[in-house]
């Protein structure tokens, strides 16, 4: 299999060879429509996307009224963002095949990435009078609906794709997806072992079951459902994969491992599996490990953010703050707006003494995620250690704003405001965080250490406890 796989991949690299050959020397070459084919989807898989639009640009002059050749160049234009363009091509392949499925269903993809979800549900109601794959024209409406946050449209899209094909992973995938978003996925386990009734022997029928059980925290059921996919199919790479997220779920770092490693030697390497063992590891604290699979998650895709920020944490468990600080940037320079990796760093830029970079790190981490405590609590500690009180003060005072009932903050305000000698307002503070959380007053003895200090506060908590109870 492998060899015949590298044959195909040598064939379409000569193809490639000649076309480029042809662009350089401009010379008359003719190419084959399965030729054009192959050079095409080359370049597509591969986002070249403007070498792509030469190839496909050649075709249509070779075989003007291809079809196939006008609506793959709409969809190179619509990689490209040229979406009124790509829409006006369509326009031209409808007029010469009304008919055609593969039009309709690429002018709803493309009207999809434009927003116009409306429109694309139209076009893609019209393929599915023609369509012969009719599960992957409702999938495609699904989305749509999911897209514009119609989830119960978009499940009964999603149902009606499961009919026409049982074993669409997709349409299962996203099924699960809306159930859950919608509070119904507890209820949908009958539904889904409806198909297992069907079919006791469908593989993709217990692995969608296991999907299920597993967004409901239902982990050990879950095993059950992935061990009866891999027992009909021992080549079911996805079913492990899913058994090793279980396993890494309820903490079971080395069975987890051993499932991933299968999902490799079943379908090769893959960015997602190499973090997921790095993943692995860095639980076991086998740091050493951890990095290096994360770094081999990169060098597969050095686009793939988690295996920098995967590396970073490995890193970072080590104390080797300047080497965490360079993957966690970067992992920021590939996904700007994940608050955890401003939070990273945050942290790292304050391991190495940069307390400007981490300040403000912080600070864009709490636009992102104004829920995260963490955050507030770090960074006003930054303050706090510094001595400046009020500014530490302010930074929870808008924390409080997004999480007013959160014991952890007003507790830590508590101990602000007796820093700063504002006894009589740091009661007020207390007393709601005793009667949020009464057991995280112990927090408060972590920054007093003195012996006279705790027991004033502990006669003051004592006090509560008799006056509430």
């Amino acid at each position: 299999m492998a060899k015949e796989f590298r044959k195909k991949e040598d064939e379409g690299n000569d193809l490639v060879k000649r076309f480029e050959e042809h662009l350089r020397k401009k010379k008359t070459e003719f190419f084959e429509i399965e030729a054009f084919e192959e050079i095409i989807d080359f370049y597509m898989l591969r986002s070249k996307f403007n070498k792509a639009l030469q190839a496909v640009n050649l075709a249509i002059n070779q075989y003007p009224f291809s079809t196939q050749f006008i609506t793959t160049k709409a969809q190179v234009l619509s990689q490209l963002g040229e979406y009124e363009e790509a829409l006006e091509l369509l326009d031209q392949a409808g007029n010469l095949q009304p008919n055609d499925a593969e039009i309709m269903l690429t002018r709803g993809s493309i009207l999809t990435l434009q927003g116009k979800h409306k429109e694309a549900i139209e076009s893609y109601e019209q393929a599915l009078e023609f369509a012969e794959d009719k599960d992957e024209v409702y999938y495609n409406i699904g989305l749509a609906y999911q897209h514009s946050e119609s989830y119960e449209l978009a499940i009964e899209a999603y149902k009606n794709a499961v009919e026409f094909n049982i074993n669409h992973e997709g349409a299962l995938y996203e099924l699960a997806y809306c159930l859950d978003v919608t509070g119904q996925l507890e209820s949908s386990v009958s539904y889904y072992k409806k198909f297992i009734d069907e079919d006791p022997y469908s593989a993709s029928a217990w692995y969608n079951l296991g999907i299920v059980y597993n967004k409901l925290g239902q982990y050990d059921e879950a095993l059950k459902a992935y061990d009866f996919a891999t027992t009909i199919d021992d080549t079911f790479a996805s079913a492990y994969f899913n058994i090793g997220n279980t396993y890494m779920n309820l903490s079971e770092f080395t069975k987890a491992l051993d499932s991933f490693k299968k999902t490799i030697e079943l379908e090769g390497p893959s960015a997602e599996v190499y973090c997921s063992i790095g993943a692995a590891y860095e639980n076991l604290e086998q740091y050493d490990l951890g990095l290096k699979y994360f770094q081999k998650a990169a060098k597969l895709d050095n686009l793939y953010d988690e295996a920098w920020f995967g590396a970073g944490a490995c890193l970072e468990k080590q104390e080797k703050w300047y080497q965490a600080l360079h993957f966690y940037n970067k992992a920021l320079k590939l996904h700007v707006e994940n608050p955890e990796y401003w939070k990273a760093i945050a942290h790292a830029e304050f391991k190495v003494g940069n307390i400007v970079s981490s300040i403000d790190a912080y600070e864009e981490a709490s636009k992102l995620d104004p829920k995260d405590k963490e955050i507030w609590l770090n960074w006003s500690f930054i303050y706090y250690e510094q001595g400046d009180h009020q500014k530490a003060l302010d930074v929870l005072s808008h924390a409080l704003h997004d999480n007013p009932d959160d014991a952890e903050i007003l507790y830590r305000m508590t101990i602000y405001l007796i820093e700063a000698g504002n006894y009589k307002e740091a009661f007020n503070y207390l007393e709601n965080a005793l009667i949020l959380d009464f057991d995280g007053h112990s927090t408060l003895f972590e920054f007093f250490p003195k012996l006279e200090t705790q027991k004033a506060l502990y006669k003051i908590i004592e006090q509560f406890r008799k006056d509430n109870s």
